[in-house]
This record gives structure tokens, sequence and C-alpha cells, in this order.
């Protein structure tokens, strides 16, 4: 096992009814700003409760953040926040409003002249207003980590700080019963990319994370498509452990201690930026591809990944393998998600594109050995095809 710091202090009020919560975790001398998306928390009644929270507090809105949020809608938090002299910040929404939330909350305090610096040109956060989340899409995890990405006229960066982590999240199964079919299969197959991200590299006896990373993929697998049965699609214990795998998936736990890949995401956000594709089904399309591509380097971590998931004990090594990719497919294709460039009407034509795209990103050393070079993200964007 690798050396690691590991330190997770968000507060997590995890059950149905929790968002009352909000009214003890921020101070009462706190000037607010809830920030949040469209209209969706209007309408499930979780604004109303967030409100009912802060009636006792002084406290501003700003909505609008966009599914993969970005710089000229967040900036525009920033006259809000100077105005009112806001101090905290509260995040009501999916992943990519935790992630705004996040870029508000630095950029406000940023003493550089363009806080765009802290995604392109890799600015230190040294200063970021404090930020409580209420989760009602689970999928990034973003609830519970310093992670954040943000688009600017098409670029989709990355950028993190623990500074930037939640303060406390707000876990409310029940809030997710409205969620669309689309928005469910996305959620569960993020988390399922985020767990295998951290989990299919090559082993260093990290037997803890290997289990905790196992047992959240089987739980995501068999849950996942339950939440989207007419039968069971109300299950609120459904619910809960999808909400619960989607926080675990990238809260620090898994990663600590063991190699990451990141390849897949850090592809797919130039799908994502290019093209618009929502950031799951990027993922849905090149995890894949990367498996088979980089079936040699991870064998040990992929013939472990299909004898504990899949359960797959018979035949040789090749075919345990193939047949453990297949499967990873088709739960995607039961997700509702695709699995090839040709799904989303893209083609060869279109990576000559994405691959000048990660050239200028300087994403030319991918992957847990660093060996995903251009070429090798070209190969992987064509058996995505």
């Amino acid at each position: 096992m690798l050396n690691f710091n590991f330190q997770n202090p968000t507060h997590i009020y995890f059950g149905e009814g929790q968002i009352k919560a909000i009214s003890r975790e921020i101070p009462l001398n706190a000037k607010v700003l809830l920030v949040y998306g469209g209209g969706s928390i209007k309408s499930n009644g979780v604004y109303q409760q967030a409100k009912d929270a802060l009636a006792k507090h002084t406290w501003f809105e700003f909505s609008g953040i966009e599914p993969n949020p970005t710089y000229d809608t967040l900036m525009k938090a920033q006259e809000i926040i100077k105005t009112e002299n806001i101090d905290y910040l509260l995040a009501v929404g999916g992943g990519s409003v935790v992630d705004g939330a996040k870029f508000i909350a630095a950029a406000a305090l940023f003493e550089g002249d363009d806080p765009w610096d802290i995604l392109a040109k890799n600015q230190k956060v040294t200063k970021a207003l404090p930020i409580g989340a209420v989760l009602t899409l689970p999928a990034t995890g973003s609830e519970s980590n310093g992670n954040s990405v943000v688009t600017r006229n098409g670029n989709k960066l990355p950028f993190a700080s623990p500074l930037v982590r939640p303060l406390f999240s707000v876990l409310d199964p029940s809030v997710t019963l409205s969620l669309s079919d689309r928005q469910i299969g996305n959620g569960v197959v993020d988390a399922f990319v985020h767990t295998i991200e951290q989990y299919l590299t090559y082993s260093v006896n990290g037997k803890v994370q290997d289990r905790f990373s196992e047992g959240l993929l089987q739980t995501l697998i068999e849950e996942g498509p339950k939440a989207l049965s007419p039968a069971t699609k109300e299950d609120l214990e459904v619910r809960a452990n999808i909400m619960w795998s989607a926080t675990m998936a990238l809260n620090g736990l898994i990663g600590a201690g063991v190699p990451q890949d990141w390849a897949t995401h850090m592809i797919g956000h130039e799908l994502t930026g290019a093209f618009g594709i929502d950031h799951a089904r990027t993922l849905s399309i090149v995890l894949p591809a990367v498996m088979k591509v980089k079936r040699e380097q991870k064998r040990e971590k992929l013939l472990q990944y299909a004898t504990r998931v899949w359960h797959i004990n018979e035949g040789d090594d090749d075919a345990r393998i193939d047949q453990a990719i297949r499967l990873t497919e088709e739960f995607f294709k039961k997700m509702q998600l695709p699995i090839r460039l040709s799904d989303v009407d893209l083609g060869s034509n279109d990576i000559d594109l994405l691959i000048n795209r990660l050239d200028q990103h300087r994403l030319t050393a991918l992957g847990e050995h660093s060996d995903i070079t251009i070429e090798t993200s070209r190969e992987i964007l064509t058996l995505a095809i």
C-alpha cells in the first residue's frame, strides 16, 4: 500500500427530513447566498425546506447554474457577494451546482487578476468562502470532496482544494424520487466510473480499499437498475444505497494509498467540452475502450474485477477479461447510457478535434502509469467508435 494522508471533515446529515440541519450548521450571523440550478428544487419541495431552515438567517439567492457549470454564469454571483457582503454559500442541487459553488467560493477571495487562472494556470486556492450543500442528485461525490470542474468557451477544466470542501452536506434520499431516468442513469454510472478509476489500476496490496471499491461497484450494479424499474422506482432503500455509494465513491476513502487512473475522465471532459455530451455519458463511452486498450497493464486488476465483482470464474484469463468488459458495457446499456461514439452520432471525423484539445490542455501522459500518450488516446477514441 502507498503512503497517504487522509482526512474528510465534511459533516454528513443522511436521511429523510435532514434539510432542517442547515439551521444549526450555518452560523446565525452569516450572510448566506443560496445557489442552485433550474427550478426543479422549487417543484420538488427542496427549495421550501431550505428556505424554512434559513428562516432566522439573512440570505440571498443565485440561480441558473448549468449541468456543466460555466465560468461566465458563476462569475455573475460575484456581484451579489460583493454587494451584500456574503460570507457563506449554500449549494442546493446536484454535483454541478456544488462544483459551481466551489468555484464561486474560491473566486470570491481570489487575489489574482483572473479567477479562471485557478483552472487554466493551476493557481493555488489560498482562501475561499465556507460552503454547505444539500444534494439532490447523487453522482459526483462533490458534496464531500474538494474537487470541481468548470467550463469556459468549451474548455472543461478541473481544480481541487481542501478549502472548497463543503463543511456539511445533507443527503436526503427522498429528494431523488423526482429525478428523471436520464439523471438516475447518469448518476449511477458516474459513481461507478469514479470507483473504477481508483480501483482498476495495478495492485499495491491495498486490500481494504479494494474490498470497499468492489462493494460499491456491486451495490451500484444491484441497485442502479432497480431505480429505473417501475416496480422499485419509489423504493427509498434503493435510493439511499445509491446515494451513499456515490458519496463514498469520491470522498477520498477508496483512493487513499492506491494508484489512480482518471484517463477516462480527462478524455471524457473533452467530449463534453466539444460536443456538450452529459458527463456520465462520456464516461460510459470511453471506459470500455480504455479497458480494452490498456488490458495488459491492467490485467491483474481486470481479472480481480471479473472474479470479485462479476463472479466470473470459468474460462482462460483473456476470456474472463473479455466477459467482464462485456458485462460492464451491458450494465451501462441497462442504465440507458451509450457505450460507443456512434451512439451519440460521433465518428472518426470527430477524433482529430478531441486529440487537438487533449494536446492543448497538456493531457499527454494520462493514466496510472502516465503512459496514455496522445496516440494512445487516439487509439482509445478510435476503438470507442
